[in-house]
């Protein structure tokens, strides 16, 4: 039987994109199946987060992600551009997200179609891996749809047509996450059992096998 756990998952996330090298390598060999739910950036969720962040985090969070992709062997590189547009410097946050809404909701609509670790997991390559710039523009994102085995026109217009829908349900993501018992990402949750950071996958492996996972 296929243990299926809930993957919160944001574009903007170093981490989000670090556990999902790591989750595909767990999928191959158990028996387990990710819900993506997609939710935006702690910069959107939380105003004015990076206006009062302690200063001594971010230097640590770029040491610690390029050491846990070093670790693993993970291609990674600070996107460019970030996907979120904000002043490093003063920590504002622009009004007008477009790059990270997009890629959100596409996300949230690759999940509709049954494919959205995949997308997930091929679209942040595009943005994380440092082999691409101007992961926004083109056909990137159009590539990483047809890697995931989806069709780039529909979900493109799946996005266009259902924009404000799939808003609504990144927003439920979000309000669903916090009753989970967490704000961060990457969250994995079994049963009513939220288990927060790239870091906690051993953890969910453990519990799932008590759930009866099995190896493929």
């Amino acid at each position: 039987m296929t243990l299926e756990f809930d993957y919160y998952f944001s574009f903007r996330s170093p981490y989000s994109y670090l556990a999902a090298a790591q989750v595909e390598q767990l999928i191959a060999r158990y028996d387990m199946k990710p819900r993506m739910r997609i939710v935006t950036p702690i910069a959107i969720r939380i105003p004015g987060f990076f206006k009062s962040v302690n200063p001594l985090w971010p230097p640590y969070l770029l040491r610690d992600t390029f050491r846990i992709a070093q670790m693993h062997n993970i291609p990674y590189r600070w996107p460019r551009p970030d996907p979120i547009i904000m002043d490093i410097t003063s920590g504002e946050v622009a009004a007008e997200q477009p790059y990270i809404h997009r890629v959100s909701r596409m996300g949230a609509a690759a999940t509709r179609a049954g494919r959205g670790f995949e997308f997930a997991r091929r679209a942040s390559h595009k943005i994380w891996s440092g082999e691409v710039d101007a992961w926004h523009e083109g056909d990137q994102l159009a590539n990483a749809a047809t890697e995931a085995g989806l069709d780039p026109a529909a979900l493109e217009a799946a996005v266009r047509d259902n924009g404000e829908a799939l808003a609504a349900e990144i927003t439920q993501n979000e309000s669903d996450q916090r009753n989970a018992g967490h704000w961060g990402v990457p969250l994995f949750v079994f049963e009513n059992e939220p288990f927060f950071g790239q870091d906690r996958l051993d953890h969910l492996v453990w519990r799932l096998k008590q759930a009866g996972l099995k190896e493929r």
